[in-house]
């Protein structure tokens, strides 16, 4: 309980957020990408390769993600991103969040589909 109330105050694990271009090299090494958007924003472009799982979903289905890799949180901004690598890594998971989102990552010229 006072894992889950220390990452809803700030002081939870502290995360590390990634540029795209090293966001890119872990997934090359293993890592997942874990796109937090919503359905609709995943339609409309999204990161090949990236395992989506919506922010409002990850409490339910964190279960269902690896534990033996990396995971790189990625959203639109950043911002949704961040929450959810805060959550999974109050969850004992290693994870990184995405600085900037997909649209860094598209204004890095990184590949979208």
């Amino acid at each position: 309980m006072f894992k889950f109330l220390k990452s809803l105050l700030g002081r939870g694990p502290a995360v590390t957020n990634v540029t795209p271009l090293d966001a890119e090299a872990l997934v090359r090494q293993g890592a997942m990408l874990l796109d937090v958007r919503s359905a609709a924003e995943r339609q409309a472009t999204k990161i090949r390769g990236s395992t989506h799982v919506p922010l409002n979903d990850l409490g339910n289905r964190a279960g269902t993600l690896p534990r033996d890799r990396v995971i790189v949180c990625q959203c639109a901004s950043g911002h949704r991103s961040a929450l959810a690598a805060k959550r999974l890594a109050a969850a004992g998971f290693d994870v990184r969040n995405l600085q900037g989102g997909i649209q860094a990552w598209q204004a890095d010229g990184l590949p979208t589909q």
